[in-house]
């Protein structure tokens, strides 16, 4: 996985849009952030899930998935190895950190 298809996956979703925040490219829907590029450093990218997501996706892919340091990452914050990630193990978290903070008529579009 590379930054290039991280950053297009998560404009794939429906009402995603990209900005910037701590200067890093971040990917929202509305004003609320559900991944981001380059944090800590541009090996890595981050998926917003819930500490029970988080709990789940860092379980099944311990090398690919690991919770952000401090409360950030209690949070369900989750950085994201690219160069270990494959796009669809990618995708399902990137779907479910979308579906985290997407519109209920928005998700609709997805199915």
């Amino acid at each position: 996985m590379t930054a290039t298809q991280f950053r297009r996956m998560a404009l794939s979703l429906p009402g995603a849009s990209e900005r910037a925040h701590m200067s890093h490219p971040d990917f929202r829907i509305g004003r609320k952030i559900f991944a981001t590029l380059g944090y800590p450093d541009d090996a890595w990218g981050m998926v917003k899930f819930t500490p029970a997501q988080q709990r789940q996706f860092v379980r099944s892919e311990p090398k690919i998935f690991a919770p952000v340091k401090g409360s950030w990452g209690r949070q369900g914050c989750t950085n994201v190895c690219l160069r270990r990630a494959t796009k669809a193990k990618l995708f399902g978290a990137m779907v479910a950190a979308w579906r985290n903070i997407a519109p209920q008529e928005i998700v609709e579009q997805l199915g």
